[in-house]
């Protein structure tokens, strides 16, 4: 039989042959046909031919629907004369050989036609029942067309005599149950369509006498549970399984009991919450399965062990394809975030890491530095500085390691995806980022309040000593270290807390995170992070407003020019925190709103958005401070001067000029 659909591989037997000897290769790759050469699950069915014989790229269009098997089946039929070979036909039907066409003729009865009709066709009509016996006399019957009528009731004995019977079309109409052996004369039947119906239920023996079911679609009812050793025992021979768009809750180990013949099973947008293990352990010849729109809390390796011909697998989610790797073919391919390929799946944002990285790290280091060298009359600030560098110096780290994890994983990410994200190495870079992150803004926090007294209340008698600032510092990281590492004390409750992407930040949160995990991280970043964040731009507005309001009194154009320089500065702190901070906690509350983000978005706020902060606080806090560059400024002339130079160079002066406010 020729390809006429990538889900018809179980019809042909070079195709298993195919994936029959994938047991030479290594888990993950695949081979080349009957070429010794293996390759990599990324490179299938990817529009290049890395096989020599084209193997690769065989068998990959999925055309998902039955309406293209049934063409397909339909073109190998033998011609057949126009003229009309039936005595008995309605007026308003039309004839062709043996068949007869009576859709949308506003029918609300079965008409009566000839006993050796073959085929009949009454879609588009009024037809609301199914009486007994109504179809016994067309023993020749071999297709039956009702769709799209308001069929409710069909009587047990409605198909009695159909004993040649091979397609049934029942779609949508409004049949809520299908009776216990209501198909039991149709010992022919190849194809059972009941989409887009009302059934909510199936009765044990509703299948029994389908001995030779080859298809089955129950497509877009509201099925709520598969009946147990109902499917496929009633239907030993059923290769298709269509049960997409139900709201089926649970898969048990014996749902599918029996299914040795199944090929393809379409379990795509139903309300699936618990597949046991074994669900699919009797299915060994499944080609094709959908799963799309289901969340699989339990997923594990041993649930897709048994399928040795799963050639195609659609999951919600690109990690769930990590579950797979004995699949030739799974998608989706991407989250956004990852790739088969590579750890991060934006190129540009494969580079940007490392730029990002070094930034951060550059000029948290030479803050470090200088502030060390270069005496300060403050020393209390200087400490919350150098403090905040090495918070933000955190954050550059965590970047360079994700960058050179990408390196490492190149090429086979989707192999190794799943021991990534559950290794050690992904929680304790996932905690150091959550360390940076949240030291960073209590440090910020910090350094506002006490600027904020300082001008709000400049005749306040709070002074904080070098004790009581150091105890505060000692303090803020503790707690930042006790946010990052809570949940490592309790798997049960926080289950893979740094683990659910590949760049290991828990900001993404699903239905299938704990919800002690999802309860924790909205807390941390709808609750500690947004609170700090309006005590920043609050206490910024305050400070601004005081120093307007002392700079009124008096009418002197260098006060006009400092307000608009300490304006601009405090204009950008605020502006720098709220581009890093909003588009994070936008994020959370649309997860919890459970509105879909695509990983593209989540990759940009860690790689990019995030970063921001740690990346410009060394600018903000101390390169552009002009008391900064005042003592920088002193310290290169007492240098020069220690030289032998008098005067210190015109360049120097010209590159320290006072260009913002303190």
């Amino acid at each position: 039989m020729e390809h006429f659909h990538s889900r018809q591989c179980f019809f042909i037997d070079s195709s298993t042959e195919l994936y029959a000897t994938t047991e030479v290769c290594p888990l993950g790759q695949f081979p080349c046909g009957n070429l010794s050469v293996c390759l990599p699950q990324s490179q299938h069915c990817n529009g290049v031919k890395d096989c020599e014989n084209g193997a690769d790229e065989e068998n990959c269009v999925d055309n998902t629907g039955w309406p293209h098997l049934f063409d397909a089946f339909a073109k190998t039929n033998i011609l057949e004369s126009n003229e009309c070979l039936l005595d008995v036909v309605p007026e308003v039907c039309d004839c062709e050989a043996k068949k007869v066409n009576c859709n949308s003729k506003d029918l609300r009865d079965i008409p009566s036609v000839s006993s050796n009709v073959t085929a009949l066709e009454l879609n588009s009509n009024g037809i609301t029942s199914l009486k007994p016996n109504q179809f016994i006399l067309y023993t020749d019957l071999e297709k039956l067309h009702l769709q799209n009528n308001s069929i409710r009731t069909i009587s047990t004995r409605a198909f009695s005599g159909l004993f040649k019977l091979k397609k049934l079309f029942l779609s949508q109409n409004r049949i809520s149950t299908l009776n216990a052996t209501v198909f039991k004369d149709l010992h022919s039947l190849q194809w059972l369509i009941l989409e887009d119906n009302q059934i909510s239920s199936i009765r044990q023996k509703s299948f029994t006498g389908l001995k030779t079911l080859f298809f089955l679609s129950l497509l877009n009812n509201s099925l709520e549970r598969i009946p147990k050793k109902c499917i496929c025992q009633e239907m030993p021979r059923l290769n298709w399984l269509e049960m997409e768009g139900n709201v089926i809750s649970e898969l048990r180990s014996s749902s599918f009991q029996g299914c040795s013949f199944l090929t393809v099973l379409a379990l795509r947008r139903n309300r699936i919450h618990t597949i046991q293990e074994g669900t699919f352990s009797t299915m060994q010849k499944l080609i094709d399965l959908g799963m799309e729109g289901i969340e699989i809390p339990n997923i594990s390796i041993r649930m897709f062990r048994s399928l040795g011909n799963l050639s195609h697998i659609y999951f919600k989610k690109f990690e769930y394809c990590g579950y797979s790797p004995n699949v030739r073919s799974c998608k989706p391919n991407t989250d956004g975030i990852s790739s088969f390929e590579n750890l991060l799946a934006n190129i540009i944002l494969r580079v940007f890491v490392w730029v990002v990285a070094f930034a951060i790290c550059f000029g948290n280091i030479f803050v470090i530095c200088l502030r060390s060298c270069i005496a300060s009359d403050n020393h209390h600030h200087t400490m919350s500085i150098k403090s905040l560098c090495c918070a933000d110096c955190l954050m550059g780290v965590y970047l360079f390691f994700i960058g050179a994890f990408d390196i490492k994983y190149c090429g086979e990410y989707n192999r190794n995806a799943q021991l990534w994200m559950e290794s050690l190495q992904c929680q304790l870079i996932g905690s150091l980022a959550m360390l940076s992150t949240e030291v960073s803004i209590m440090l910020l926090t910090y350094m506002t309040l006490e600027k904020y007294i300082c001008i709000v209340f400049p005749f306040h008698n709070y002074r904080g000593g070098r004790k009581q600032t150091l105890s505060t510092l000692v303090c803020i990281w503790v707690l930042g270290f006790m946010i990052a590492v809570i949940p490592f004390w309790d798997k049960q409750t926080f289950g893979n807390y740094y683990g659910r992407n590949g760049v290991c930040f828990p900001l993404h949160s699903d239905m299938t995170e704990k919800p002690g995990a999802r309860s924790y991280s909205t807390g941390i970043f709808l609750g500690l992070n947004l609170f700090a964040f309006i005590i920043i731009v609050f206490s910024y507005t305050s400070m601004f407003y005081s120093v307007r309001r002392t700079g009124s009194k008096t009418a002197r154009q260098s006060v006009f020019d400092e307000e608009v320089t300490i304006a601009k500065r405090f204009f950008f702190i605020v502006f720098t925190d709220a581009l890093c901070w909003i588009p994070i906690i936008l994020l959370k509350l649309l997860f919890l709103l459970q509105v879909e983000i695509t990983g593209t978005v989540i990759l940009w706020v860690v790689i990019f958005i995030l970063p921001i902060n740690s990346a410009l606080n060394p600018i903000l806090y101390t390169i552009t401070t002009t008391s900064f560059q005042e003592r920088l400024k002193l310290c290169l002339q007492l240098k020069w001067q220690q030289l032998g130079l008098k005067e210190t160079p015109h360049s120097i002066t010209m590159i320290y000029t006072h260009t913002n406010a303190p």
